[in-house]
């Protein structure tokens, strides 16, 4: 079958919104008619080279829709199932799925590879190239195929156009903030980023109950919507020293954690992290860094003599099957907020315009609506 997706060529180049064509699914895979998609950092990582992907590669993984037709053996969904596509498939059987690790699923393993799990493509140009999905997904796309151990059921009375939030952003930010950090009542959490991820890893540290949620970024409309979403204190880094004014705020002991949500994680970007924390903190890296990066700014001897802790997170440190659907449930109940987390929707076509509004700092979350 025929679909319109926005395929990437080449580093630095822009997404091209075309015709290409989709095969059916194979066993254990799903066919899922898209109904909206977010715009996440991570899919821009392709445009740079800090996420290294073989060309050409349609983008896109954090999305949801509608299954249409199911392959061979998948028993988990059915025709008609709406679900939202994790950009990490768990296969339930692995030493980690079975130990709750389910971000670290071996099947991750193929994330980045382009090809399905089999290894052979389900999407392609009109001259029968083959074209990689990012995660496996590909949700730049108006239908796509991806493995059934992606793709999970939600309710049908909810909306899809938010949900699909919930397949990265949302998670990886909460998540990061109340398992990886395992934020404290009282605690003081600072979140180094305020995009579409640390915009939710203030929600959650709020949700825990810390006293001081601090959020740190340069543009002062993200501080704003900090605010809205439960921050305490905000800081615009551009305009003074974060780490100065995090010591006032807590008379000089410092932040018990602090969790770093930037788009591309610096070796310096944890070094400020890690000063602003007290002795015994902890420190969460969540954004991505360059594929060659090989070291962070951390003195071994502060990282020991102060027994401060520097761990790294996966989409929020989640078990996706057994959290999501709770997350879901937060967000039903009006905790979790999703739907202010939008500030603007996109058709496939402006997709370029899009990743424009996140670079200049227009946006906290844009999505794409298919329909």
């Amino acid at each position: 079958m025929k679909t319109r997706a926005a395929v990437l060529y080449g580093l630095n180049e822009p997404f091209r919104v075309e015709e290409i064509e989709l095969d059916d699914p194979k066993e254990g895979e799903v066919l899922v008619r898209l109904v909206a998609t977010g715009l996440c950092h991570s899919d821009w990582h392709l445009v740079t080279g800090d996420i290294p992907m073989n060309f050409p590669v349609v983008g896109g993984h954090e999305g949801a829709g509608v299954v249409e037709k199911v392959g061979p053996g998948v028993t988990d969904v059915k025709p008609g199932d709406h679900v939202i596509l994790t950009f990490i498939p768990s296969c339930g059987k692995c030493r980690w799925c079975t130990s709750g690790l389910t971000m670290l699923c071996d099947l991750g393993a193929h994330i980045a590879q382009g090809q399905q799990l089999d290894g052979t493509f389900r999407m392609h140009t009109k001259d029968g190239e083959g074209i990689g999905q990012m995660c496996l997904l590909g949700t730049f796309s108006e239908w796509t195929v991806c493995p059934a151990a992606s793709v999970i059921p939600v309710s049908k009375d909810l909306p899809l156009d938010k949900l699909c939030l919930v397949a990265c952003g949302v998670p990886t930010g909460f998540g990061a903030a109340i398992n990886r950090a395992d934020v404290q009542p009282g605690e003081t959490v600072v979140i180094f980023g305020i995009g579409g991820v640390g915009i939710n890893a203030v929600q959650g540290a709020a949700v825990k109950g810390a006293s001081k949620v601090i959020a740190v970024d340069p543009v002062d409309f993200k501080l704003e919507m900090a605010e809205e979403m439960g921050a305490t204190h905000t800081i615009n880094n551009s305009k003074e020293d974060a780490v100065a004014r995090i010591m006032e705020l807590t008379n000089g002991v410092g932040a018990d954690k602090a969790i770093v949500t930037v788009g591309v994680v610096t070796p310096e970007d944890v070094g400020t992290a890690f000063k602003a924390t007290r002795k015994g903190g902890r420190t969460v890296v969540v954004g991505v860094a360059p594929a060659d990066a090989d070291h962070i700014n951390v003195p071994p001897h502060e990282l020991v003599l102060f027994q401060k802790e520097v761990l790294g997170c996966l989409f929020g440190t989640t078990n996706m099957r057994a959290e999501l659907p709770k997350y879901i449930e937060l967000y039903r109940s009006g905790m979790l907020k999703i739907d202010e987390l939008i500030t603007k929707t996109y058709t496939l076509d402006q997709i370029n315009e899009a990743y424009q509004d996140m670079l200049e700092g227009r946006n906290i979350r844009g999505v794409i609506r298919y329909q």
